[in-house]
């Protein structure tokens, strides 16, 4: 059976200035909006656990729960979690967790933003296979639907004349 890769990467060039990007991503009922969480009065802060229900549909009995690792103003945004942890029936608080990490830099007229997470190697045999997976199609999915939050953030800038 062939080892389940510790760690993936994706890249997404979005026509947004930096700026944009980064409080989509660390603010965080601007997060929740995009990402399917429910996130409204949280902050993000390093060294800080942050939870919230998720509001996608079909996993709306899971409970978002983050570390958030760095906050480097513009360049990286990372937090921790229990990957693909949405059986109410196990506790995955014992479990280690992944990194996830965003990146951005400039890129022609918009912003290179690179998601990687790693730490696969680390999760129970179990869950590794499914959790790998399931994250790495997720993440494709997540970054499609930041792309539509920057692009519908831009047009009510543009029509409220900002």
């Amino acid at each position: 059976m062939k080892p389940v890769p510790n760690s993936f990467e994706r890249k997404i060039t979005l026509k947004a200035p930096r700026s944009h990007v980064w409080r989509a991503l660390v603010d965080a009922e601007a997060f929740g909006q995009w990402f399917g969480v429910a996130l409204e009065g949280r902050r993000f802060i390093a060294g800080e656990w942050t939870q919230g229900q998720v509001t996608y549909p079909g996993y709306e009995h899971v409970l978002w729960n983050v570390l958030i690792e760095r906050v480097e103003p513009q360049q990286l945004f990372s937090f921790r979690w229990h990957p693909y942890a949405v059986n109410p029936k196990i506790d995955y608080s014992q479990e280690p967790t992944t990194l996830v990490r965003f990146e951005l830099q400039d890129y022609e007229d918009g912003t290179l933003l690179k998601v990687s997470e790693s730490g696969f190697a680390h999760i129970p045999d179990v869950r590794q296979k499914e959790a790998y997976f399931m994250d790495s199609r997720g993440w494709e999915e997540q970054l499609s639907r930041l792309e539509q939050f920057l692009a519908e953030s831009a047009k009510a800038r543009e029509r409220d004349g900002g």
